[in-house]
């Protein structure tokens, strides 16, 4: 017996959840905001590519989920414009010395 799932009644987020909560649950422990230096060693500390992180991160900025301060404004076209292959590189990341902030939603 199959049964069929109606797609238009599932709604997947464009960012990585599990990574979006790693996230969340280190901006809580450290009760400040994030850096690129967090997320590096968060990287480390888990064996998770840092561009699968940030580009999490990106898209949960462009989604008004959190927020980031810094001299970059990060909006559909930053990502894109980086995101080159399939990738961001660490050269690219580089800029974004800015502070990266929970929303709560």
């Amino acid at each position: 017996m199959t049964s069929q799932i109606d797609d238009a009644d599932i709604d997947v987020p464009s960012w990585d959840v599990a990574l979006a909560n790693l996230a969340r649950d280190e901006y809580k422990k450290l009760q400040r905001p994030l850096t690129l230096e967090d997320f590096q060693r968060l990287a480390k500390d888990y064996t998770i590519r840092l561009d699968d992180i940030m580009v999490t991160m990106f898209e949960l900025v462009i989604q008004g989920r959190w927020s980031y301060e810094g001299e970059q404004q990060i909006v559909r076209s930053t990502l894109n414009e980086l995101y080159i292959n399939g990738r961001l590189h660490a050269d690219d990341l580089a800029e974004f010395t800015g502070e990266w902030s929970f929303l709560g939603n």
